[in-house]
């Protein structure tokens, strides 16, 4: 790990989150107290930061220094907000296309998702700000470098952010084993949101009942399911064929 992808010590993650630095998470040691530790937590809720509590020999293995059991990690990109997103595709003339990712938990299969939305011209990614992948170095390099040109939208929870892409006039399409509608039967031509499930359990349930469709890809051999990031180029692409037929 590069030593500028994190900074440790309470005063100094204090000030950079007060200078508006993009903090990814912070890991903050199991008994941490006092004065100082209440002003980092005070920062952290009012900011809506991930945080975790957690041994100190986990941040010790990450530095040795004087990190006063607290460490932040940067984010490798400014995180977009999808208040703002929303009405910039609408006024630049865009008929948006936005990907959902609803607890994908895998790095190297959101740096795929990522490369693919790029080349797919994608307008955005959504995903949650907890339980979920983030933009970190790792994830930019297995991206080549394209989660540097998607806006990615780290949002409250999946569920509250699907409300709003509906109630903005966004149709939302989920990848599921459970659809009915095979994936090239939906329609992607107005302005869509494709969501993607975790690795594990798909897309949660109180998403689920958001989707105006929920489409299934074929599966033919003996294998049950594809990897996500297939699965998400697969349906990308669909969008893209659609919408170049009716040009």
């Amino acid at each position: 790990m590069e030593k500028n992808d994190y900074i440790y010590g309470l005063r100094a993650v204090i000030e950079a989150i007060e200078s508006g630095k993009q903090i990814d998470k912070v890991l903050i040691k199991k008994d941490l107290s006092g004065e100082l530790s209440g002003e980092l937590m005070a920062k952290i809720k009012e900011y809506g930061i991930v945080s975790r509590r957690v041994p100190v020999e986990k941040i010790n293995r990450i530095t040795h220094k004087n990190h006063q059991g607290v460490i932040a990690f940067l984010s490798a990109v400014t995180y977009d907000r999808l208040e703002f997103l929303v009405p910039r595709l609408y006024e630049e003339g865009k008929n948006p296309m936005l990907l959902v990712l609803d607890g994908l938990t895998d790095i190297r299969n959101f740096g795929a998702i990522g490369r693919t939305a790029d080349c797919a011209g994608f307008d955005g990614i959504v995903i949650p700000r907890n339980g979920s992948v983030s933009v970190t170095p790792d994830a930019m390099k297995t991206s080549a470098g394209a989660l540097l040109y998607v806006p990615v939208c780290r949002e409250r929870d999946t569920l509250s952010a699907v409300r709003f892409l509906k109630d903005n006039g966004y149709r939302i399409i989920g990848a599921s084993e459970k659809g009915a509608v095979n994936y090239t039967e939906c329609d992607y031509r107005d302005p869509v949101a494709i969501v993607m499930g975790s690795e594990e359990t798909g897309i949660s349930e109180n998403v689920l009942r958001q989707c105006d469709e929920l489409a299934c890809i074929p599966i033919l051999g003996n294998i049950e399911s594809l990897n996500v990031s297939v699965a998400a180029g697969v349906l990308m692409y669909e969008a893209v064929r659609q919408r170049k037929e009716a040009e």
